[in-house]
């Protein structure tokens, strides 16, 4: 079943022409188009189903500096600020709260890698706060276990995936940018060598910018224009309780299960890194590329099945302009969730917090969580095709950091300084000699 999702009304009648069109209404879509309307840059943000119902409304919520790799921290930092301000600039509420995010262990090498991060963060100004024994079982008083250590990251926090992007879609139109759903972007028209237009199922937007930020079908949409980007996606499954806990956490990790707080008083809980790999025609392209990071995580992921290949997302077929395409017979992404993975959360989620024990299951649903094979975003203007932005393979952070990629996209396009360093996401860097290498911070 989809994940709980707040529905909001758009417009109706297509622009003929913009100065940037964005593909894909997620997080990272819906946040640069916003901050392109806020400074008086006519956009139109298209999106083949309905906004933030893939990917931007079926992940954890958290917004967190901890535990990140190097080259996206000083996006999470200024993420943390920026979705601070979108409540006070659109007047809604994304449900971004700095609750702090507790991390706990009874593994001595994972506490002393939290505390090598914690040493790196200092670096860079980014506190956090490493807790013995006794803080560690102080603050986890709620699971009635003793630990050996944990972390407590008191600067970062979470927002509501129900909400927090379709508030920001509307803040698009509030500032005199257009949104437009059940519109799905067919291609990319181009004259002498650039972009000049996005054709969509509704009519073709004249456009000399496009940001393509599609999420997993980001990759089988550039393979039309004969980029190559590695790309693959895994299928997590993930619950959330009703209302009736008390006492607990906002937000929690442990090897066990993590949850977090939802706006309605329930959890969402999931266990992490736990997944299916759906095979696909793209993720055997690119096996080479993702061997590295799937040896990583072995013990986590399991085999899938076919529903991978039949939803049509991480497809290597040509389609025309002129036809239907996959984005119009597969509208939303909502693969069934893994029941077995969806009972032991439960399980686990219970014996690790007794108040659980009398919260039914209220929601369970699976979603795919695009990754590039550094884990590190594909974000940047493709050499070959000027006026094209890829911005995506966000690996499963896209929901904390959008606003911060959403900002700077924006600042690149508008000529401004930009928030943070992008060359660091360049889209190119994964078709060179570096691939499959991740930053020891």
């Amino acid at each position: 079943m989809p994940a709980p999702l707040m529905h909001i009304e758009t417009n109706a009648e297509l622009p003929q022409e913009a100065d940037v069109v964005v593909i894909g209404g997620g997080v990272v879509g819906v946040f640069t188009a916003y901050y392109l309307a806020r400074r008086g840059v006519k956009v139109a943000l298209v999106e083949k189903g309905r906004i933030a119902a893939e990917q931007s409304s079926r992940n954890w919520g958290w917004c967190r500096q901890q535990n990140r790799d190097a080259r996206e921290l000083p996006m999470a930092t200024k993420s943390l600020d920026l979705w601070e301000n979108v409540a006070r600039e659109t007047g809604e509420d994304t449900g971004f709260r700095r609750c702090g995010l507790l991390y706990l262990s009874q593994n001595e090498t994972e506490i002393a890698g939290w505390a090598k991060w914690r040493d790196f963060a200092r670096t860079v100004g980014v506190t956090t706060h490493m807790l013995s024994a006794e803080e560690a079982s102080e603050r986890g008083r709620a699971t009635g276990r003793r630990w050996k250590g944990g972390v407590f990251s008191p600067s970062d926090g979470t927002a509501n995936p129900e909400r927090a992007v379709p508030v920001t879609a509307r803040g698009i139109i509030a500032a005199g940018g257009t949104v437009h759903q059940n519109c799905a972007a067919r291609g990319v028209e181009l004259s002498a060598g650039r972009v000049s237009g996005v054709v969509t199922e509704k009519g073709t937007i004249r456009t000399k910018t496009v940001v393509m930020a599609g999420g997993a079908w980001a990759s089988s949409f550039v393979h039309q224009l004969g980029f190559r980007f590695p790309q693959a996606a895994v299928r997590a499954s993930i619950l959330a309780v009703a209302p009736g806990a008390e006492g607990l956490p906002d937000a929690l990790h442990t090897a066990e299960v993590s949850m977090t707080k939802r706006g309605q008083g329930g959890y969402t809980l999931a266990i992490s890194g736990r997944a299916r790999v759906d095979p696909t025609p793209q993720q055997l392209r690119f096996s080479r590329e993702f061997v590295p990071m799937f040896a990583r995580r072995w013990r986590s992921l399991a085999p899938g099945g076919l529903e991978g290949w039949k939803n049509g997302h991480e497809t290597l077929k040509k389609w025309s302009l002129d036809a239907v395409t996959p984005m119009e017979k597969n509208r939303i992404l909502d693969p069934k969730p893994d029941q077995g993975q969806i009972d032991l959360t439960y399980s686990r989620a219970r014996e690790l917090l007794p108040d659980l024990r009398n919260t039914p299951i209220a929601h369970a649903w699976a979603g795919y969580i695009d990754s590039t094979p550094d884990g590190v975003p594909a974000i940047g203007e493709l050499e070959t095709i000027p006026g094209f932005i890829l911005a995506a393979g966000f690996s499963g952070h896209g929901f904390g950091i959008g606003p911060g990629a959403g900002h700077m996209i924006a600042d690149v396009i508008t000529g401004q300084e930009p928030i943070v360093d992008p060359k660091p996401y360049r889209p190119e860097r994964l078709n060179g000699s570096a691939w499959g290498k991740v930053a020891d911070f």
